[in-house]
């Protein structure tokens, strides 16, 4: 079950995109199991496919951080409904890619507002233009461009943009007294990761983001991966956030010397490995070499 979680997930995020219509490939790969986790504080997490999903419940009502799928946000409301009768009060992105907004219209109806980044409405809209598929979006209706706080019952919550990475338009979303805190795609736990530089990412910015979130939160909080080489650990600390930090270093400063050298283009992405990272894994190393190609020869 947790191989065909981890196919479901690489083949999702990697291209999220352009599978999100193609639903014989999603059905074939579809996958009943889901889990709702609890961490500490009326906060956990879910998981079926797609990007980890916070979910925080406490007297005053229920906020969810990214939705996935339309047919997987279903389960997360059946459940959350069972663990509270209060108001599903607010749904946050942690950016707009389909695996972690497309499940936002199965809110619809019930959920008071949406948040997001101003650059992450604008990627959404985008993408639902391009795609067609308008109606079956359910935008930000309150957006931020620095940070955003609200209070929800006992729990203060603050979204915190560092600027550009895997997009233009990722959030942190932390969860202050839980000590709880949402990466998004901003961390891929030990997983080559997916860049999208048609949405603003940036290579070269990205370990300035994960630099300014190792200063913002502290060696107690718990951050929570979008994704993972290995399924079971979204979760994780400090020093995983830290390594996701080094790699997109080692890619960039391994693509730059590598054009300095004078290698093609067919050359680097043909690369097998980055100098100096062991622990990433995965099937999506070109994707990478070449994002950081693009955005180091771009004119």
């Amino acid at each position: 079950m947790e191989r065909r979680k981890f196919l479901t997930n690489t083949a999702l995020t990697a291209g999220a995109l352009t599978f999100l219509g193609n639903r014989s490939f999603a059905s074939w790969l579809a996958d009943p199991a889901y889990k709702l986790t609890p961490l500490r504080n009326n906060v956990g997490i879910f998981t079926e496919k797609g990007g980890t999903i916070i979910w925080m419940a406490n007297k005053e009502g229920i906020v969810v951080v990214d939705a996935e799928f339309p047919d997987t946000a279903p389960h997360l409301i059946a459940e959350m409904q069972k663990k509270s009768d209060k108001p599903f009060q607010w749904l946050i992105n942690t950016h707009h890619h389909g695996d972690h907004t497309s499940g936002n219209i199965a809110f619809k109806g019930l959920v008071k507002n949406v948040a997001a980044h101003a650059n992450s409405l604008t990627n959404q809209k985008a993408v639902a233009v391009k795609q067609s598929s308008e109606d079956k979006q359910l935008y930000p209706d309150t957006t931020f461009t620095d940070k955003w706080k609200i209070k929800v019952g006992d729990e203060r919550i603050t979204a915190h943009y560092f600027g550009t990475g895997h997009t233009n338009g990722d959030s942190m979303i932390h969860f202050e007294n839980a000590n709880i805190v949402h990466t998004g795609d901003l961390v891929f736990n030990r997983r080559y990761p997916f860049i999208d530089r048609s949405a603003g990412a940036s290579c070269r910015h990205w370990p300035l983001v994960l630099e300014a979130a190792t200063k913002q939160f502290d060696k107690n909080t718990i951050f929570v991966f979008g994704h993972a080489f290995d399924p079971v650990k979204v979760t994780g600390t400090m020093e995983d956030v830290k390594l996701m930090k080094d790699f997109m270093e080692k890619l960039v400063a391994y693509v730059d010397s590598s054009i300095k050298a004078g290698k093609t283009k067919e050359e680097i992405l043909s690369s097998k490995a980055i100098p100096g990272v062991t622990e990433w894994q995965g099937d999506g190393i070109e994707r990478g070499l070449t994002a950081a190609y693009e955005e180091l020869t771009a004119v």
